[in-house]
């Protein structure tokens, strides 16, 4: 008897441990942790829910989010920005409305600043220092918003201090190129200052590009004919449209890499190491300071020298010419100087993220973490105030059910409220350098809404292709705001669409650059990203982008007088981004297409052999490894679509099936990272999405060589190319072989 107590209590011991095995994997929470799911939670997407939940999404509602976020200026860490974080922690914590749980995550970053006691000047002054001009440092008050002690100045976020004084060039955009045709016209860059328009470049590349050439100063301006459709008078613009008044200044941040300047890879604590404070690389190297087009007319208009190129003229009014010094019989004495006083500080300060959290009933160890940045130069209304009140309305509903146990999702939702985003994506990039393996482990998607509403035409979408189908899936059902009676999906293919040659006509997905906090989540960690949000139409309008951006008219009032008076685009967006949430978390089979990666491979390869496969047959490059790795990987992204059909057409799919499966799906993205792939490109380790500075629209490290080695003669530059041309080889194998069956080792 008693040894077959002994054998009882073993195999007892031995279920037991195999059972703990079982839900260990599929990290099922104790009571403790979280509220048990609730009965009615469905092993699959339940649509009765999914309906009720884009009924509930209220446009009154955001509205009334909206005008609270945006009723005071909330530059990062300032007061009103952390007032802002406890009205977040508030919502999440709600009784009714909240969620599982709500909590901070605090960095301590390097920002910068101008100085209120000293604002930045321009000034025109003459051979004795006389200021014959000085320019205006603020926007003109034309609603009573854009005056009062919490409205930043107009200034060049981490532009080092100065006062540089020269003759004055005009430089267009302010690119390489820009740079080196002043040059070919004979004029001598040393000790000038450079007017620059906004586009073309990145705001920072404009004033390092500016140094390489001896250029002392630079000024930043937004031509009417960039974002105004060409209009400038008072007349024409904000309060009377939507355009940009001719005192409307962009900020902005003038430095080359995202996250905080001095930890990179390394989370922004207090021990955490830094960098020295004097030698912190991307940063503008001389003094900058953005002007609006009123001053830089009275620059321009005036300026000396050769007519500039017609693709340099703007809309000013009179003929652009590229200087250097002003003209005879113009504003100003022809030996005037412009003067730029620049007297910006970095300081470190203490930046939180805010993050809520609904716990998944079954698989709570697999995130779909849903973001947007709450930081804005000055009141911020459109960019990023539309999309937190569109991100508090989703989880307002979903916290609402929630708490009433009718419903919890499959995985886990994390929402996040991201800091200092304005100065370099720094909040985003700081949580996932220190949750970097937790994230790769366990995240399956990121949705970003940052600006939620441009305008009222219709959806803009950027993604990786895998994201793809399930905005596709969700936009079909939801109907576009207006009279027109169509599918967000059908007013969506009506105003931007492609030709695919495995769909057929479809609307048009953009790709992901670095504009906005999925920057990390793509480029770094790898994860399938988004991008979500109503814009305007571009067949009735050129605007780079909305006319306020970064400015001090981005009000309550101009979002809802010109952008989107019944707030109907930012309840289409929050139902977009909510069905698309819904489908991510509660789906039995994660709804990630990885073989639509395959179009854009074939389109990379294409370009490749029609535009490099020459010149590379004479250095000895055969492309015939990469023809080889992609249809590799269309065949096991095929064969892994076709696993999930039979999985799914079973009334009870084994759940270890499910997992695997939905783990490779989910791992995919991770397997074309390589960290040592674009050593000059700090977090750029994604071999399919860095930056591209070769012209040919293929592999970006391949194009990127390949322009180099094209204007080198030496065998290093071709090696390169063969370098990275296998790095890329080795990627698409890599994540063919992720996307076989799990027990093919």
């Amino acid at each position: 008897m008693h040894w077959a107590k002994i054998l009882g209590v073993g195999i007892g011991a031995a279920a037991l441990l195999g059972l703990g095995i079982i839900l260990g994997h599929f990290a099922i929470p104790k009571a403790t942790d979280s509220p048990a799911p609730s009965t009615s939670v469905s092993q699959d997407l339940d649509m009765a829910i999914l309906d009720s939940v884009m009924e509930q999404l209220d446009a009154g509602r955001i509205r009334e989010n909206l005008r609270e976020l945006s009723k005071e200026p909330h530059v990062a860490t300032s007061p009103r920005d952390e007032a802002l974080v406890q009205l977040l922690l508030e919502r999440w914590k709600d009784t009714t409305t909240g969620l599982d749980a709500a909590k901070t995550f605090e960095y301590k970053v390097l920002l910068s600043f101008p100085s209120a006691e000293q604002p930045n000047t321009v000034e025109v002054v003459g051979p004795n220092g006389t200021a014959f001009h000085s320019f205006r440092p603020f926007e003109k008050n034309l609603t009573g918003e854009q005056v009062g002690p919490n409205v930043l100045q107009p200034y060049a976020a981490y532009a080092p201090p100065g006062t540089p004084q020269g003759l004055l060039v005009y430089a267009n955009q302010g690119s390489e190129e820009d740079y080196k045709a002043l040059e070919a016209q004979g004029i001598n860059l040393n000790g000038t200052i450079a007017l620059t328009r906004y586009g073309g470049v990145g705001r920072g590349a404009k004033a390092i590009n500016a140094a390489k050439h001896g250029v002392a100063g630079v000024l930043v301006y937004t031509d009417p004919g960039d974002i105004n459709d060409g209009k400038s008078l008072p007349n024409e613009t904000f309060p009377n449209s939507w355009g940009l008044p001719p005192s409307g200044v962009e900020r902005g941040s003038y430095k080359t890499y995202f996250g905080d300047p001095l930890t990179p890879y390394l989370p922004a604590h207090p021990s955490s190491f830094r960098l020295d404070l004097h030698n912190i690389p991307g940063f503008s190297p001389i003094p900058a300071q953005p002007i609006g087009f009123e001053d830089a007319k009275a620059l321009l208009c005036n300026l000396d020298g050769p007519s500039a190129p017609g693709g340099w003229q703007g809309a000013l009014g009179c003929d652009y010419k590229m200087g250097p010094g002003f003209k005879q019989g113009g504003s100003f004495p022809t030996a005037s100087e412009v003067k730029v006083s620049v007297h910006n500080s970095l300081e470190l300060r203490t930046s939180s993220n805010v993050l809520g959290i609904i716990r998944g009933a079954v698989e709570p160890d697999r995130y779909v973490i849903y973001g947007n940045h709450r930081d804005s130069w000055v009141h911020g209304a459109v960019d990023p105030s539309s999309g937190t009140a569109v991100l508090l309305e989703i989880s307002r509903v979903l916290g609402t059910l929630l708490k009433k146990g009718t419903w919890r999702p499959r995985r886990s939702i994390i929402f996040a409220s991201w800091g200092a985003e304005e100065f370099g994506l720094i909040g985003s990039t700081e949580y996932t350098e220190e949750f970097l393996s937790k994230l790769q482990e366990r995240t399956t998607a990121y949705i970003n809404v940052d600006i939620s509403v441009f305008a009222n035409a219709t959806l803009r979408a950027q993604g990786t292709p895998p994201v793809q189908s399930v905005i596709f899936a969700a936009t079909k059902e939801i109907s576009a705001p207006g009279p027109s009676g169509l599918s967000i999906y059908d007013n969506w293919l009506r105003h931007t669409n492609r030709s695919s040659p495995v769909y057929g006509l479809v609307p048009s997905l953009g790709t992901l650059g670095a504009g906005s906090d999925y920057a990390a989540f793509i480029h770094f960690l790898g994860i399938s990203s988004m991008d979500l949000a109503y814009t305007y139409d571009r067949s009735k309008t050129s605007a780079r982008i909305y006319p306020t951006y970064h400015t001090a008219f981005d009000t309550f009032h101009y979002v809802e007088k010109f952008l989107d008076p019944g707030f109907t685009s930012h309840q289409a967006v929050a139902r977009t981004a909510g069905n698309v949430l819904l489908r991510l978390s509660d789906s039995l089979f994660l709804p990630l297409n990885v073989s639509d990666y395959t179009e854009t491979l074939h389109s990379f390869l294409q370009a490749a052999q029609g535009d490099l496969s020459t010149l590379l047959g004479q250095h000895n490059i055969s492309l015939g490894p990469l023809v080889n790795a992609v249809k590799m990987f269309e065949l096991a992204a095929a064969a892994l679509g076709q696993r999930i059909l039979t999985l799914q057409k079973s009334s009870s799919p084994d759940p270890l099936q499910v997992r695997m499966v939905n783990d490779q799906l989910m791992l995919l993205e991770r397997a074309f990272l390589n960290p040592r792939a674009f050593p000059e490109e700090r977090y750029y380790s994604h071999v399919l999405w860095a930056p591209k500075t070769g012209p040919v629209a293929t592999f970006p490290g391949l194009a990127n060589a390949y322009a180099k080695a094209q204007n080198s003669s030496g065998s290093e530059a071709w090696a390169e190319v063969q370098r990275q041309l296998s790095i890329v080889v080795t990627a698409l194998e890599g994540a063919a072989a992720t996307l076989e069956p799990v027990a093919d080792l």
